[in-house]
């Protein structure tokens, strides 16, 4: 599925567009150039369903991500028992640019995660971690920053 507009940039709204245009010469030429903002470090997608039709929601996503051009891992935290190697070959994932991990120990998805993203080796790290209460997001984000990373967490209902 191919979109119109890039997904990376914050769009004007159709009517402050139109404003601006009209009312300041300057502000249009600004309007048509893109948004020069910080991508965000966080987001989060939430789906609801049969697991086999989440995957499949998910799968054009991962693999868009493993085919990312940037030298680093795409990176899986605790993916649900679904997601298997089997799974990611018949999806079309690049398996040679993914970590699989899980959590050992008394060491949480979280903890898990935030290390992953501090340090840096990854582009992406996709969490499965559910219910993520507003703080936690707000470490997760800080962690990406602190790493050049991009944290992704996928909430399963």
């Amino acid at each position: 599925m191919q979109f119109p507009h890039s997904l990376n940039r914050t769009q004007l709204p159709l009517f402050d567009a139109f404003l601006a245009s009209a009312s300041n010469p300057l502000l249009a030429e600004a309007a048509e150039l893109p948004w020069q903002d910080e991508t965000e470090a966080f987001s989060e997608i939430s789906l609801r369903g049969a697991a086999g039709h989440c995957l499949n929601l998910l799968a054009p996503i991962l693999r868009e991500l493993s085919d990312n051009h940037d030298e680093r891992w795409l990176t899986l935290i605790a993916p649900p028992s679904s997601l298997t190697q089997a799974w990611l070959r018949e999806a079309g994932l690049n398996r040679e640019r993914i970590l699989l991990l899980h959590p050992r120990g008394e060491q949480s998805a979280l903890e898990l995660t935030q290390q992953a993203l501090t340090l840096g080796r990854s582009h992406t790290v996709v969490s499965w971690l559910h219910p993520l209460e507003r703080q936690a997001r707000q470490q997760l984000e800080q962690a990406a920053r602190l790493g050049k990373a991009q944290s992704l967490n996928i909430s399963l209902g």
